[in-house]
């Protein structure tokens, strides 16, 4: 799926909405997954393109931990993140980097 501005979209006609029906799923649970302060911080950070720990995700979300953990692991489940362990460390990345893509778009709204 590739994300455009508005202002680029031409008005889809109602006959030919069938034809956007799976990019309109696939956008709609990319943003419920999104729906979190939290989660725009941890997507914030790992946008950088480097993986990052919990400790590290914890400074710049300013959450609890158990919360933090939490999201991260929803998030791993909804196919956003990739975690890979190395001893005690987790180290979580973007999966799925059309998410920095949506990111910037919301970012930019005023």
């Amino acid at each position: 799926m590739k994300l455009e501005t508005l202002e680029k979209l031409e008005i889809i006609e109602p006959d030919n909405l069938k034809m956007y029906r799976k990019q309109f799923e696939e956008s709609a649970y990319i943003l419920k997954a999104l729906a979190n302060e939290t989660r725009l911080c941890v997507i914030m950070q790992l946008s950088r393109g480097y993986e990052m720990t919990v400790s590290q995700l914890r400074e710049g979300a300013d959450c609890e931990q158990s919360l933090l953990s939490h999201h991260l692991t929803d998030m791993r489940a909804k196919g956003i993140l990739h975690c890979r362990r190395d001893g005690r460390n987790n180290y979580y990345s973007l999966k799925d980097k059309r998410i920095t893509n949506v990111l910037k778009c919301l970012m930019k709204c005023d």
